[in-house]
């Protein structure tokens, strides 16, 4: 892992946050470079996980898990964070079975291969990530014209400012994507 900032050991990890390292690592078969590279500060570590697993797995949801994946590889391509682009475009093409959308929604998601309903969703995500102080009730109207409701609208915005604190944190210490996500989803798994 490339980082300005130096990751702990696995073994000097706090118990509660070595056991989820640890689990992550058993499911994906290696350990994305995020979860060491803020294991360096456990009590941001904890309140980052809590707050990302209450956006990315709230069942709740109008959004797919692909849609939350398609949110963050749109928004963090806009704010240059390869890490993100990287991670979770890979995260993306396993959830649409789809090898061609991460990078299509990371160079121009007008021109990906996307629904109108999600292209309003990347619309009104875009606009939460540049210019969020625009944001007005025509853009609500826009989206319920697709069926989100304004709880999924909620979803929508706070997954796109969490992704913006994490590419600043990301790009500002220089962590790198593992070696792994570059192929994930793009060819069928080795048996």
């Amino acid at each position: 892992m490339t980082t300005r900032y130096p990751a702990p050991a696995i073994d000097d990890l706090p118990d509660d946050i070595k056991a989820k390292v640890l689990e992550v690592q058993a499911k994906a078969g290696f350990v994305p470079n995020v979860f060491l590279a803020l294991a360096r500060r456990p009590a941001e570590w904890r309140a980052f996980f809590a707050y990302h697993d209450a956006l990315m797995l709230r069942e709740e949801s109008g959004l797919s898990k692909g849609d939350r994946e398609m949110i963050v590889t749109t928004t963090s391509a806009a704010n240059h964070c390869l890490y993100c682009v990287v991670a979770h475009g890979a995260i993306l093409r396993i959830h649409e079975k789809k090898p061609l959308l991460a990078d299509q929604v990371a160079v121009n998601y007008r021109k990906a291969d996307i629904t109108p309903r999600q292209r309003a969703m990347l619309d009104f995500a875009m606009k939460v990530c540049q210019k969020s102080d625009e944001v007005e009730e025509a853009d609500f109207a826009a989206l319920h014209a697709h069926g989100f409701n304004d709880e999924d609208i909620w979803d929508i915005a706070a997954i796109t400012a969490f992704f913006g604190l994490s590419n600043r944190i990301a790009s500002f210490s220089s962590m790198r994507p593992n070696p792994e996500f570059y192929l994930m989803g793009r060819a069928p798994r080795q048996k």
